[in-house]
């Protein structure tokens, strides 16, 4: 295997070497890039995703594609002309995108593919991509949501925060903790993160809806007489005054070493799992003729 795992880094004959050698388990790590706050980058899903990836790709020795920087965050694009800097693809272009990727890899020769993200909209979308690439290749896919929000087990208990202040959430605790650990061990750090700025803030109904209605965290979902069974399509700015959902205030660098370890070995685990799957694409399902330009 590589002593690297980024597919960018790696020269081709290394990458049809590794296949060779039975290393057919590849991970796809897909970002946002999406107002979070008022004191962290735009990136903090992407930071979150990729050092989770890059700590599980050297724990398992699984190859990785560089980050796709790009999700559904179309909610996240407040008014026109507030300047938010979101970017996003619309639902349709992401699950193309994504299944772009996937045939891609499969052409090359990988037959189990993990998608991984931090950003829980992305999930919303992947799931017709990942079933159209299983159906036309027989190939393994799989999409790994980083464990936050309302499932986040795996690193709870390194979580200070009590549940009232949902520290898994938007630009709180656990993504400020990342955010900050992934940027200073990387030497970006410097004036990167504003912690000046940093303030708990909570989700709330939208306001349109009146007291008859609660909301406690981002989900979409508003909760009427004790009951959360009605999705509501909202703007985030509606239930989120500042794009923080948590309390940044309780974030630190250790805190977020110890998070990427924690989901390090979570995911370098389910890898191991998957790598012992028997998937293997059929030769004369391999080729994608797609990939030429059709009306």
């Amino acid at each position: 295997m590589a002593e690297h795992y980024d597919l960018n880094e790696i020269p081709w004959t290394d990458v049809a070497a590794s296949i060779k050698a039975g290393n057919d388990t590849i991970m796809i790590p897909v970002g946002s890039m999406e107002k979070h706050g008022h004191h962290v980058p735009l990136g903090v899903d992407s930071y979150t995703t990729m050092g989770s990836v890059e700590y599980a790709a050297k724990k398992a020795k699984v190859l990785h594609t560089p980050l796709m920087p790009f999700g559904v965050s179309t909610h996240h694009m407040g008014e026109p002309g507030w300047g938010t800097g979101t970017v996003s693809f619309s639902p349709e272009t992401f699950r193309h995108v994504l299944y772009c990727i996937g045939r891609s890899l499969i052409f090359s020769g990988f037959n189990k593919l993990v998608f991984i993200s931090h950003h829980g909209t992305n999930m919303g979308s992947q799931g017709d991509a990942l079933r159209l690439l299983r159906a036309e290749t027989g190939c393994f896919c799989a999409y790994y949501k980083t464990p936050t929000e309302r499932d986040c087990a795996v690193v709870a208990d390194l979580m200070t925060g009590p549940p009232e202040e949902t520290p898994g959430w938007h630009a709180g605790e656990l993504e400020t903790s990342t955010t900050m650990a992934y940027l200073k061990d990387r030497g970006l750090y410097d004036g990167a993160v504003k912690m000046e700025r940093a303030k708990q803030d909570r989700a709330h109904a939208p306001k349109w809806m009146g007291p008859a209605f609660s909301k406690t965290d981002g989900t979409n979902t508003v909760k009427f007489q004790g009951s959360e069974n009605i999705f509501v399509p909202m703007l985030h700015h509606e239930y989120s005054d500042t794009a923080t959902i948590g309390n940044p205030l309780r974030s630190s660098c250790e805190q977020g070493r110890a998070v990427f370890e924690r989901i390090g070995n979570h995911l370098a685990a389910f890898l191991e799992e998957v790598k012992k799957f028997n998937f293997k694409v059929p030769d004369e399902k391999r080729d994608w003729p797609g990939r030429f330009w059709k009306d």
